[in-house]
């Protein structure tokens, strides 16, 4: 997992260049059209460390998209836009053990709950770190 300063996304598909969008390497067998972007709260990072004592960065929570100030749970059955592309919150994220392997940390526990939300890719286009996130009205 890398940072960028801005993706893009593909309506229907994904993340441009993503290994869930591509098919290829390690990815759930579980691929549905609700999981093309998945959003994760900054605040869990903070959570997870206050909580649990465990110091998480925002690529270890395996998510395409990390977010500040947004209730990403209010955001299930809603439409929203960020940067150019439209999104529609299709449920919550849970996760899997798989992260464990991964970061070596213990944190399953500590995600469960407030792992993030799936989302599908109604309109595609650019993101960028800061764009804001507006639910449709």
């Amino acid at each position: 997992m890398r940072n960028f300063a801005e993706l893009e996304l593909e309506a229907g598909v994904g993340v441009v260049g993503d290994r869930y969008a591509k098919r290829i390497g390690f990815y759930s067998d579980r691929h549905h059209d609700g999981r093309q972007v998945t959003l994760f709260e900054s605040e869990t990072l903070q959570a997870i460390e206050r909580d649990y004592g465990i110091a998480l960065a925002a690529t270890d929570h395996r998510r395409n998209i990390t977010t500040e100030g947004v209730p990403l749970n209010h955001l299930v059955g809603r439409r929203f836009t960020v940067g150019e592309a439209l999104l529609e919150g299709v449920m919550l994220s849970v996760p899997c053990r798989h992260i464990e392997q991964i970061t070596g940390k213990e944190i399953f526990n500590a995600m469960l709950h407030r792992s993030g939300l799936m989302a599908r890719i109604v309109r595609g286009g650019r993101i960028r770190i800061g764009d804001p996130i507006q639910p449709e009205r």
